[in-house]
């Protein structure tokens, strides 16, 4: 299963220096591997927040360049409608989120993707809305 990867760790990877965990170097290697499997995913909107308020045009240029090497997940009118649709029902269940969560959350659905996220709302969405997340690999351990 291909993964969509949140810009959480996007940016552990390529915006920090290091890890400042073992659950953070954990995560950077878990999309190392997932990059040399060929089964990362990146999306328009989280390129735009991993570049965006990197005010060293040297460090733009870099990053932009290494994030060129992969193509776009492809985002329609369906996936908007769906997000909304997420949002709602999610607002429903008393479950708050951000409008780009949303979107992630329905460009996986849509793809068939799980998502590999550091942000535990995910977890909370995941009980209401069909997605799957992705969790980092274990020595020995399988991916959910």
């Amino acid at each position: 299963m291909n993964v969509l990867i949140d810009t959480s760790v996007w940016s552990l990877a390529f915006r920090r220096s290091r890890a400042s965990s073992r659950r953070d170097a954990q995560m950077v290697e878990e999309l190392t591997e997932l990059i040399q499997e060929g089964r990362a995913l990146l999306f328009g909107p989280i390129r735009q927040e991993l570049l965006s308020g990197i005010s060293d045009v040297r460090q733009f240029n870099t990053l932009r360049n290494r994030l060129r090497a992969f193509n776009d997940l492809s985002i329609h009118e369906l996936d908007y409608e769906r997000a909304a649709e997420f949002s709602n029902s999610c607002r429903r269940a008393g479950v708050q989120g951000s409008h780009i969560d949303f979107l992630i959350c329905s460009a996986a659905a849509g793809n068939s993707a799980a998502i590999l996220s550091t942000d535990k709302d995910f977890s909370r969405y995941a009980k209401h809305l069909p997605i799957t997340l992705h969790e980092a690999r274990t020595r020995g351990g399988e991916s959910h």
